[in-house]
């Protein structure tokens, strides 16, 4: 990138040190430095701590985790879909694989995530420079490195963002100060090279942040920053992506023939998560998000919420629209953009409990209080919803956009889950790996997640490939709308296929045809429900999802038409459109950083 790039992101990361962090996260929010030079930004615990704010603010706003990075990148998938309406060169296109690069929700997140580099960059290279990183006290050493070793975690996770939206990028380890001068124009550097860094780099910082139990020893209060669990959970989660298919510049899926190494490296980080007892499962599934995520709550008693993105301010740089753009409108407020494919409702056996937290089948009237039922090509994700939101809540007349919520990057289940499947790719179904995926299947199912049983948990006898498919399946069930879902489609070289399979599965839906012949066209709510259990059971609605339905309108309920021809009509006629092989599993990078780069090459087929 040139020397005019390069300064404009150091005038950002000088901006960031200048004013109040707007941006960043609660436990972060701190007063402005008022002198920018080094020995001034970095002279004590308290700056330090100033600065890495900066770092962790590039995580949300609406161009990072607000809405772009976890909404609009991360669709059409097997499970949701993007916003109806025309191409439009926007978002509608993103999520359609039919962007080029001059679409305008390109260029701000690419940006955004370099920034979060420059400023991760600017932490790494000043906090082991500090008099106190080695002369302070023992209280500060241990939590400037705990900071050094956090900045090495922001970088590698925004890095990680970049490289399987963009491929291929130039490696910038270094403040762009330095940068500038030396290698103005930077070529693109193999992905698996800068892996390889990341992966050090989470190497190090492992042995620099501490577990969640040894915070109160350092003075550091119990919050949202990274501690050991995230910096595993991330080098695991990168080490897959490593040894995974990516698209290549030649225009080909493929993988490298020591992928076996990587897997390795996931399941060693995933046994320590797993052997440290200090994160584990919440109980219930619903409870997670409802009173847990949707409820603001900073507390997280298991551990489970491992890695966060959270927004502040009520304002796009910094926080962000999750229950706005995405799930049930409350009193016709919110864009419901996010839609569950039809046929990813019915990838839940009817007894999933995590069917009706991830999949919302209703909207809700201007008290805020009663349901109404919608028909299957409207249902939003559920995980964030403007109605379950408390910790405050917001009246049904508060056309608010931001909320303030969390986007979850890492959880425990996840971690859960990279086990099962590393152990299974290295060494086959062990019993070990059947553990780590029961353990999720159970709590999906309100059974006791650490005791056996035989009415949930994987029959034995699975061969590799097997249970393989069965951790593919599983990994949707469980992650469902947390932004996961494309990714591994694409480390598993397993998205075209996917999306075919879909399309297949979405047409024979839309004339009733087998095996979806048995399923009820029509669905009944009840008028006056009011309970947030979606269920037919006791719930909103009156009769089974699984079953015909009644010929008649039962009494007090309203009548909903569920399955039709209006599934080729709404879902799957603009449902990936634009998907073509050896070119959409990434995204064209975007013309202005091309135009201030000579050498920042396209991807294939852009």
């Amino acid at each position: 990138m040139n020397k005019k790039y390069f300064n404009k992101l150091t005038f950002l990361a000088i901006m960031a040190m200048l004013m109040v962090i707007t941006g960043c996260k609660k436990f972060l929010d701190q007063q402005p430095i008022t002198d920018v030079s080094a020995e001034v930004a970095f002279s004590d615990v308290p700056s330090a701590y100033k600065a890495l704010a900066g770092a962790y603010s590039r995580m949300v706003g609406d161009a990072g985790f607000g809405i772009r990075l976890s909404l609009y990148y991360t669709v059409d998938t097997d499970e949701m879909q993007g916003p109806g309406g025309a191409a439009d060169n926007d978002r509608r296109d993103l999520a359609r694989y039919s962007a080029t690069s001059g679409n305008a929700q390109i260029t701000n997140p690419f940006n955004q995530l370099f920034t979060g580099i420059e400023f991760s960059n600017i932490c790494i290279a000043n906090i082991p420079k500090m008099d106190m990183y080695n002369n302070g006290t023992e209280q500060e050493k241990k939590q400037l490195r705990r900071m050094y070793g956090e900045a090495l975690t922001l970088r590698a996770q925004y890095y990680f963002q970049a490289i399987v939206n963009w491929g291929d990028l130039p490696a910038h380890f270094r403040p762009a100060s330095e940068l500038a001068s030396s290698d103005p124009f930077p070529v693109r550097t193999n992905r698996d090279t800068i892996y390889n860094r990341l992966l050090a780099d989470l190497k190090l910082a492992s042995e620099l942040v501490p577990w969640r139990n040894e915070l109160a020893a350092i003075g550091d209060p119990s919050d949202e920053r990274i501690t050991k669990g995230t910096v595993k959970g991330l080098r695991a989660r990168i080490a897959l992506f490593r040894g995974g298919y990516a698209l290549r510049t030649d225009g080909t899926m493929k993988r490298n023939a020591d992928y076996q190494t990587y897997y390795q490296i996931a399941k060693d980080e995933c046994n320590e998560i797993m052997n440290s007892n200090q994160h584990a499962l919440n109980p219930s599934f619903k409870s997670l998000w409802k009173d847990q995520v949707n409820a603001h709550a900073v507390a997280d008693p298991q551990g489970e919420l491992m890695f966060q993105a959270s927004g502040i301010g009520g304002v796009g740089a910094a926080d962000t629209k999750l229950a706005y753009y995405n799930g049930p409108t409350v009193n016709s407020l919110g864009n419901k953009s996010i839609n569950v494919l039809p046929t990813y409702f019915y990838a839940f056996d009817s007894t999933d409990l995590r069917r009706d937290v991830t999949c919302a089948i209703y909207n809700v009237a201007a008290d805020g209080v009663t349901k109404i039922g919608q028909a299957i090509t409207a249902i939003c994700d559920g995980k964030y919803r403007r109605d379950w939101i408390t910790n405050p809540s917001y009246a049904p007349t508060n056309a608010i956009q931001y909320f303030g919520l969390k986007w979850q990057i890492l959880r425990y289940s996840d971690v859960l889950l990279m086990y099962a499947e590393a152990e299974n790719e290295l060494n086959g179904p062990t019993a070990a790996a059947y553990t780590a995926i029961n353990q999720v299947r159970r709590r999906g199912y309100g059974k006791a997640i650490g005791t056996a049983d035989a009415t949930v948990d994987l029959p034995t006898g699975l061969s590799k490939s097997t249970f393989f498919d069965a951790i593919v399946k599983e990994r949707s069930l469980e992650l469902g709308g947390e932004g996961v879902r494309k990714f591994d489609l694409i480390r598993w070289n397993l998205l075209a296929q996917k999306i075919a399979d879909t399309k297949a599965a979405l047409l024979a839906m839309s004339t009733l045809s087998a095996p979806y012949n048995t399923l009820p066209i029509s669905m009944y709510f009840r008028t006056t429900g009011t309970s947030d259990d979606n269920s037919f059971t006791g719930g909103l609605w009156v009769n089974s999802f699984y079953k015909t339905a009644p010929t008649a309108t039962p009494t007090g309920t309203t009548r909903v038409t569920w399955l039709s021809a209006a599934i080729n009509t709404t879902a799957l006629s603009r449902y990936a459109t634009g998907f073509t092989t050896g070119k959409s599993e990434l995204l064209p990078l975007p013309q202005p950083a091309r135009d201030a780069n000579i050498n920042l090459t396209q991807n294939p087929g852009y």
